[in-house]
């Protein structure tokens, strides 16, 4: 049986990694996605068979079933724009529940190990074990996985939950930087990191259960004063690099109950997870550190703007659009807010029609998660062949006669390029700029999620159309259908 539950377990672990294989491309994505949920059932499935689990396997049948709903209702009730604060809940809940795993570990061996425990019975009913039998139990190996799980899990658990909070607006998207921050954050991950060395030389007794309970604590005001000053611009780095610890308290929980397949998804997620981080950042041309410790958005620019925001009404892009042989949309968050992709998508044919080329630039931070604009338009059935990364649309960009940005801000703000003083300077942009003209897509005159002046919104180029983007672009699309 051990046999037919390992090889369930290999082939449960080729099911993720063909899954995650496919996911580097929109056409296969999900099916790469419904590859490694089959693969992640099937390994629930021979976990409940196991017949080291007793008659445990029903409760275990039991939280599948009440997990995978709440997962499928929330899956399918969440619009667009929550998509981010739900992926950071997400990551949240398993680090959560790598806290609970090792800390259940350690519970069944602290109990054990005194004659007094209640399920004692259970492991001894001669009622002869002793502290020195558990030794196994109690090697430094073990704690150390432990610890491993409890730390990482508390820390992507607290703060994948203030992600959740500055992503949904409740507690602002500004970082929160106070007097003497990166010293304290030091204190608390040095004494963190301290109990987790002891906990292994001293785990039993009461010094052994303080020491783990001081370790979470610490652990979980580490994960809300990390992200605190975490700039809003900066979440989507964020949300990777919490997806990434999630994935490494999975791992770490794996070893604590000595599970393979699930040592193996947490490796392949924790990985993937710090790949994608390191991308995003080398996008931004800023290091990881920088981004967890530079307090991004808790400052402003010093530089001056100049020149006016020029408004421009849908009737008189038109014209300018009916004549555009050269278009590059340009989307971001405020897309995603108006659910307009799908309008979007009808324009780009319209302008097809009209005999433009039609090309959308995709940022690799856009939107507030790593691939939100990817999955707007293929949501859109966008065609992939027109999605262009950075590198590839910014050497033509002279040449484009309209770009359309639709609620992007700090992707395309030439700030980064020109201001030294701002938060963002030598971040690589989309050089919407450079196109001959600009029309950008607002609600009103509000700085971004960032809290940074876009200069873009005030150069000669540049025509503001403000309102709800779906109902501008919708405008649009009423235009060429009539004229």
């Amino acid at each position: 049986m051990e046999a037919i539950i390992n090889l369930a377990y290999i082939a449960a672990a080729i099911l993720f990694i063909f899954g995650i294989k496919m996911l580097g491309k929109a056409d296969t994505a999900k099916r790469g996605n419904l590859i490694s949920a089959w693969g992640m059932g099937l390994a629930i499935v021979v976990t409940c068979i196991n017949p080291d689990f007793g008659n445990k396997f029903l409760w275990i049948a039991l939280a599948f079933i009440i997990g995978g709903g709440i997962g499928a209702f929330s899956a399918k009730k969440v619009a667009m724009t929550g998509m981010p604060e739900m992926v950071a809940l997400f990551n949240g809940v398993g680090g959560l529940s790598s806290v609970l795993v090792g800390w259940a570990e350690y519970v069944r061996v602290f109990s054990a190990a005194h004659p007094d425990a209640p399920d004692l019975a259970a492991v001894s009913p001669e009622g002869t074990l002793t502290t020195a039998d558990l030794a196994p139990h109690f090697s430094a190996f073990t704690m150390s996985v432990i610890f491993l799980a409890v730390f990482i899990g508390a820390v992507t658990f607290t703060g994948s939950i203030y992600a959740w909070g500055k992503l949904s607006g409740k507690l602002g998207g500004s970082a929160k930087t106070f007097p003497g921050q990166k010293a304290f954050n030091a204190l608390l991950l040095l004494l963190t990191v301290g109990c987790g060395v002891l906990f292994p030389i001293f785990p039993d007794g009461q010094t052994g259960l303080l020491l783990l309970s001081l370790a979470t604590l610490g652990s979980l005001l580490l994960g809300i004063f990390g992200v605190m000053p975490i700039g809003g611009g900066d979440m989507p780095v964020v949300i990777s690099l919490l997806n990434s610890l999630s994935g490494l308290a999975a791992a770490a929980a794996g070893f604590v109950i000595v599970n393979n397949v699930l040592i193996v998804a947490g490796c392949l997620v924790g990985c993937s997870g710090l790949i994608l981080t390191v991308i995003m950042c080398k996008a931004m041309n800023r290091t990881l550190t920088n981004v967890l410790f530079s307090g991004f958005g808790s400052t402003q620019s010093n530089q001056q703007v100049e020149g006016e925001m020029k408004p421009m009404t849908v009737d008189d892009a038109y014209y300018v659009l009916e004549s555009a042989r050269n278009v590059v949309f340009v989307p971001g968050y405020g897309m995603a807010v108006a659910q307009a992709q799908h309008v979007v998508k009808e324009l780009a044919e319209l302008l097809e029609e009209n005999g433009a080329e039609v090309r959308f630039a995709i940022h690799p931070v856009a939107g507030r998660m790593p691939g939100h604009m990817n999955v707007l338009l293929a949501e859109a059935d966008v065609p992939y062949e027109q999605l262009c990364e950075m590198d590839q649309v910014n050497p033509t960009m002279e040449l484009v006669d309209v770009a359309i940005v639709i609620g992007a801000n700090d992707v395309v703000n030439p700030a980064a390029a020109d201001d030294p003083s701002s938060p963002i300077y030598g971040m690589p942009i989309i050089n919407v700029h450079q196109a001959r003209t600009v029309f950008a897509l607002k609600r009103g005159k509000g700085a971004g999620f960032s809290g940074l002046v876009n200069t873009l919104f005030f150069r000669d180029n540049t025509r503001m159309i403000y309102g709800d983007a779906k109902a501008t672009i919708a405008g649009l699309v009423s235009q060429f259908k009539d004229k």
